[in-house]
């Protein structure tokens, strides 16, 4: 209990010291992009330094000449995919976005309601979605979804909607059917035990989580194939 008394203090004045630095950020979308990102880079080191959680990033098997074992035919040559990934921390975020280059989140409205944090999510990106509006909301957040695409970023969306514990299987909300097929893009599911070593409520436990990327999904796959995909390789 000490361990993560000591971590989630150090992770609280994290937040704290950069909150005047994103707040400078708010100029300019490409600055508050960036600090951001390294915002959450410092969550991985502190992490690992005051949680004794270290990470490892997992890919499907390729063979040595680089060419996966299984051939998918649903690779688009320009590399746009959604991202589809199971979510139990901040950990797999943190890691998803130092991974992956030029990512944008899926996220509830409420979060860019939160003073500076919320108003960097907003200015570098992110799209905020009204769940109570249901199938309504879904043309509006195709729209913006589509805008953000076209200029290079990667979608992330955690489909279940909220954070799982370990052993959880959540299912999946419809809107990531409807933007994988509306906006053609094949699916890249994500699964992670970071809910092991980082749980929603508890104590924090040593060891190193896996994030796994698993074989990319058509975008008319089911979402029973996504699920069974995210959850594959996770707690």
């Amino acid at each position: 209990m000490f361990r993560t008394i000591i971590f989630k203090t150090a992770l609280a004045i994290h937040f704290i010291l950069w909150s005047p630095i994103l707040l400078v950020g708010l100029v300019n979308k490409k600055l508050c992009r960036y600090l951001v990102f390294k915002c959450a880079a410092g969550v991985l080191v502190i992490a690992r330094i005051f949680g004794g959680i270290k990470y490892r990033v997992k890919y499907p098997e390729t063979e040595e000449n680089g060419i996966p074992v299984m051939p998918n035919g649903n690779i688009r040559l320009d590399g746009k995919v959604i991202i589809a990934a199971k979510h139990m921390s901040i950990l797999e975020i943190a890691v998803i976005s130092k991974v992956v280059k030029n990512t944008f989140f899926i996220l509830k409205r409420e979060l860019l309601w939160i003073p500076i944090y919320g108003w960097a999510f907003w200015r570098m990106g992110m799209i905020g979605v009204n769940r109570a509006a249901g199938r309504t909301n879904l043309s509006k957040l195709a729209t913006s979804v589509e805008n953000e695409i076209r200029n290079g970023r990667i979608l992330v969306i955690f489909p279940e909607g909220t954070r799982a514990k370990p052993g959880q299987h959540v299912p999946l909300k419809g809107g990531l059917l409807f933007l994988a097929r509306h906006l053609k893009l094949p699916i890249l599911p994500v699964g992670t035990d970071a809910g092991f070593y980082w749980p929603k409520r508890g104590r924090i436990t040593p060891g190193t989580a896996t994030v796994t990327f698993e074989p990319i999904l058509p975008s008319k796959a089911s979402l029973d194939e996504i699920s069974e995909a995210i959850n594959r390789h996770s707690a």
